[in-house]
């Protein structure tokens, strides 16, 4: 499988900074046209999207250079930095529109030209979801989290719009200017449960998380038709880092195999493993099956 080449990646995040001046500039209008808190609350959320694409696009960049001497195993691990302070923005976006609901639940107002400001939400929402799902499958493709988290965001966005297009629409029909603020505080919590989603799923790569089960499952189908073969493994390691995967492991061959022989099994193992896991870099280490001292480590399986 070729290698993406990661620089082109930025394109998406510039597609999110364009969707989201867009829906800042309608969903503001649709704002001063009815007065509406919860539509405030989508402008303001739609303002973290713009936050988090600028930096979206700075930690791609950062993501895509190879490596170097200060930097040996590549940039990739810059895109946890970009998901987990866009999921922190998203938790301050949160408590901005919790804030601004309780005042305007205390003290009601009643919304204006309703019918022309939810026609704007709705064209802004319709925006949101297609760059979302353009930006998610871009993230799932490539392995971003720094395009999954942006992706999510924008579709927390979407049904965020969603809620604030069904109140604004029921306050119409009731007159109960109480729901616009009860629904932007329902707004406000679902940002931040989108929010601590991203926020910990950034701290996980940092941490250096092993590989999904998914994954793994992959490099053990390989292992499994080499051990058919008499050869067997053991201290099986993976850690995940941005868009790259690194797993190690030993391999256990006969005491009395060549050097040579050794050295083609291993390039083989390496080469069978990435093929099935793109981005992976893979280290093996020959060991006897006749050593005792082999099965020394055999505990770090």
């Amino acid at each position: 499988m070729l290698r993406l080449n990661r620089s082109s990646l930025t394109r998406f995040a510039w597609l999110s900074i364009a969707a989201a001046i867009a829906t800042i500039v309608l969903k503001t209008a649709a704002y001063f046209i009815t007065g509406s808190v919860g539509l405030l609350s989508d402008a303001i959320e739609s303002g973290v999207n713009l936050i988090g694409g600028i930096m979206a696009l700075a930690m791609l960049t950062v993501a895509a250079r190879p490596a170097d001497e200060d930097h040996a195993y590549g940039h990739s691990k810059a895109e946890y930095f970009s998901s987990g302070v866009e999921g922190t923005l998203i938790l301050v976006a949160a408590i901005s529109i919790a804030v601004t609901a309780v005042e305007r639940l205390l003290h009601p107002r009643p919304l204006e030209a309703i019918g022309m400001g939810l026609l704007i939400s709705v064209a802004a929402s319709v925006i949101n979801l297609v760059v979302a799902l353009l930006i998610l499958r871009a993230g799932r493709k490539h392995n971003s989290i720094t395009l999954e988290a942006n992706a999510h965001h924008l579709m927390t966005d979407v049904w965020t719009s969603v809620g604030v297009v069904v109140a604004v629409g029921l306050v119409a029909w009731t007159h109960w200017i109480w729901l616009d603020a009860v629904v932007a505080l329902l707004v406000a919590a679902n940002i931040v449960w989108t929010g601590v989603g991203i926020v910990r799923r950034s701290i996980s790569g940092l941490m250096d998380i092993s590989l999904s089960p998914a994954d793994m499952a992959e490099v053990r189908k390989v292992l499994k038709i080499y051990e058919q073969m008499g050869i067997q493994f053991h201290a099986l390691l993976s850690r995940q880092a941005g868009a790259r995967k690194f797993i190690s492991l030993h391999v256990l061959v006969p005491g009395d195999w060549t050097v040579q022989r050794g050295h083609e099994l291993l390039d083989k193992i390496e080469a069978d493993i990435r093929r099935v896991l793109a981005d992976s870099v893979v280290f093996t280490h020959l060991e006897s099956l006749d050593d005792p001292a082999s099965w020394a480590d055999e505990k770090l399986h």
